[in-house]
């Protein structure tokens, strides 16, 4: 396939071009550390000449990712399970709009149940503040990630949406790949989710046709992430007392490292993933209602967030942080009482992770009954319109 070159930058590597960089990754001692420390006891001649049999990107996922993130379920989770039963049409392609939890793991988990459904995996927008190092960003374009630039100047950062939101259309019309994007820049740190205008008004700035027509262009699917625990709640916590006590206060590279491997390695429970329908038809009649082009956006967002917070599967330790921070037992017939005690352990055990000057242990639960409660308010409003 041709590929315009304005999208060299960014987008994921052609077939092509896999020999060149695999060679690249081989002979970076950084990319050897990593694979020794991931998949001890495979010698690495192995694994590169693996690596050389692959000749699409798919072939790459499914030799490596697909195993890996298997296996990362059997040892940090309880399960995984998947309802696309909403998408009619499985060969068509789509763009999964979602909430947004863990860094790497959103998206990788999603490409596994597509695997599993027959279906092809997403191609994946990741913000290039996470490539901290080189064999990181080739990993990632091989594992069909198109790059977000961040930290831009207003002019850059309008020039930078206009060519991602030009380069997830080719990717969508030309090529016919499904694609991830979470439904906000960045993670939801409280989990309450939800669908940021400017998201789909980049996905507007190309496509032919008017905003409805450039959206249905996409194939928008809302999909619900639900992990029965988050690993990274306590960074989350800590994060949201140092910007509290300091207004200038940034995360560094090694903070993003650090969520990375904590939200791989650390313990999910249970994790469920679902589909809304593609959300076409009810673009067609918000057409219909001929609303002001910025009302358009915000009631297009609120669709997407209302199949994202109905579909959320919600676990005894929402309910219980829910009743906690509202200090109530509204929802004491959703939990036992074991449960209770088993999910305040873990909230001390996360509250005890965390060391910081001035730790203010009362704010901090707070923040973290509040990530797992939100999504209790959000569920239950949604359901009941």
């Amino acid at each position: 396939m041709n590929i315009p070159a304005e999208f060299d930058e960014i987008r994921p590597y052609a077939p092509e071009e896999l020999p060149q960089v695999y060679e690249e990754l081989i002979a970076d001692p950084m990319f050897q550390a990593v694979v020794a420390q991931v998949m001890p006891g495979i010698p690495f001649d192995m694994l590169a000449a693996q690596m050389r049999q692959c000749k699409t990107n798919l072939d790459f996922q499914k030799a490596f990712f697909y195993k890996l993130l298997k296996e990362l379920v059997q040892k940090c989770a309880k399960g995984i399970d998947f309802d696309c039963s909403a998408i009619q049409d499985k060969a068509n392609h789509y763009t999964f709009i979602s909430n947004h939890r863990d860094i790497i793991l959103d998206a990788a988990f999603l490409d596994v149940l597509l695997v599993d459904e027959g279906m092809n995996t997403v191609e994946i927008a990741i913000g290039d503040n996470l490539l901290i190092y080189p064999w990181i960003k080739k990993v990632v374009r091989i594992n069909k990630s198109f790059i977000v630039k961040r930290g831009l100047s207003l002019r850059e950062q309008l020039q930078s949406s206009i060519l991602m939101s030009k380069y997830m259309h080719f990717a969508a019309t030309e090529k016919k790949e499904n694609i991830w994007i979470a439904q906000r820049q960045g993670r939801a740190k409280d989990s309450n989710d939800r669908t940021q205008d400017s998201i789909l008004k980049m996905m507007t700035m190309a496509g032919e046709g008017d905003i409805i027509d450039r959206l249905k262009e996409m194939n928008i699917v809302p999909l619900a992430l639900s992990y029965e625990y988050d690993p990274c709640d306590y960074l989350k916590a800590q994060e949201a007392q140092q910007k509290r006590d300091d207004e200038n206060f940034k995360k560094s590279p090694q903070d993003d490292l650090i969520n990375m491997q904590t939200g791989l390695y650390g313990y999910k429970g249970a994790i469920h993933f679902q589909t809304a329908a593609c959300i076409n038809d009810e673009l067609e009649e918000i057409r219909s209602r001929n609303l002001p082009k910025t009302e358009v956006y915000t009631v297009i967002a609120e669709l997407i967030d209302k199949y994202i917070h109905q579909n959320y599967r919600l676990y005894p330790g929402n309910y219980i942080a829910h009743d906690l921070l509202y200090n109530k037992v509204e929802f004491a017939d959703k939990y036992t009482t074991e449960e209770k005690a088993i999910f305040n352990q873990y909230i001390d055990g996360q509250l005890a992770k965390i060391s910081i000057p001035d730790k203010d242990e009362a704010f901090l639960r707070e923040c973290i009954w509040a990530m797992y409660a939100n999504p209790v308010t959000n569920h239950l409003k949604a359901i009941n319109g």
